[in-house]
């Protein structure tokens, strides 16, 4: 009689669908799923898992998107598959506002410094820039400014933890891991202006300041941007502004000069 009732119940055995022999491998952690969103500046692949959102990159070659994938977290990348709609959300909220805010992002995959740099990153507003200097002073680390450039490069989260926001410690731009243009678009998309700040650098102007206030900022800043023109003093050095009466605005904190002989980043 057993035997008979194990050989029907084996006759009814199926083979699980795909989505969900996927859903579940996603669900404890051995696979990514993916999937396709729209940006500011194109479609970007985002991969995800229940920490939150592991990868983005602009739509290329999904090979080329998995392979990178597994190279940095560990993980295959699994079948295409929706967002869950909370995370959802809260990635169309941060791609519109240009501010991750509560989305969650998966940094397993970096190192304790990387998260580091990726937090302070994920605080400059939109629309401004900051250099790889302040990121390092910010963390506490001053003379890892090359660490800080190559932690960005390897940013996961492109896009929504805002590495496009970083520039060069001459004031430039610079360069992106997706190519100056998509940088430069990001930058546009937020209200800013990547040729002024271009423009800017190559004359030496590290800060802005006001006559008025006597406060100074970093060119890019929510303050500065309010200076007229007729109040507005350019400066080479946070040591020349220093030395010419001014004092670092509160908000975008530029480098402030103490007077140390060997600090070579701030002063002339």
């Amino acid at each position: 009689m057993s035997d008979r009732v194990e050989t029907k119940l084996r006759s009814l055995r199926t083979q699980a669908p795909r989505r969900l022999r996927e859903a579940i491998l996603t669900e404890v952690g051995l696979h990514d799923a993916w999937t396709v969103v729209a940006s500011p500046t194109g479609e970007l692949f985002v991969s995800f898992n229940p920490e939150g959102i592991s990868g983005i990159a602009p739509v290329a070659s999904v090979a080329e998107f998995a392979a990178d994938h597994l190279e940095r977290t560990g993980r295959v990348l699994g079948a295409p598959r929706a967002l869950p709609p909370r995370t959802e959300r809260a990635l169309a909220r941060a791609l519109a506002t240009g501010m991750p805010a509560r989305l969650a992002v998966d940094l397993r995959g970096c190192t304790e410094f990387q998260r580091a740099v990726l937090r302070k990153t994920s605080e400059i507003p939109p629309g401004e820039m900051r250099p790889y200097g302040w990121v390092a002073r910010e963390i506490g680390r001053p003379g890892a400014v090359r660490a800080v450039g190559s932690a960005l490069n390897k940013n996961p989260v492109a896009v929504v933890i805002p590495c496009h926001r970083v520039g060069r410690s001459d004031g430039s731009v610079g360069e992106y891991a997706f190519g100056p243009a998509m940088k430069r678009a990001l930058l546009r998309a937020e209200g800013a202006d990547p040729e002024a700040v271009d423009d800017l650098a190559s004359r030496g102007v590290r800060f802005t300041g006001s006559d008025t206030t006597r406060i100074y900022c970093h060119p890019t800043c929510r303050n500065a941007r309010r200076i007229t023109l007729g109040h507005r003093v350019e400066f080479r050095s946070a040591y020349a502004a220093v030395t010419a009466g001014y004092r670092g605005c509160l908000v975008c904190r530029p480098g402030v000069w103490r007077g140390e002989a060997n600090d070579a980043a701030l002063a002339p």
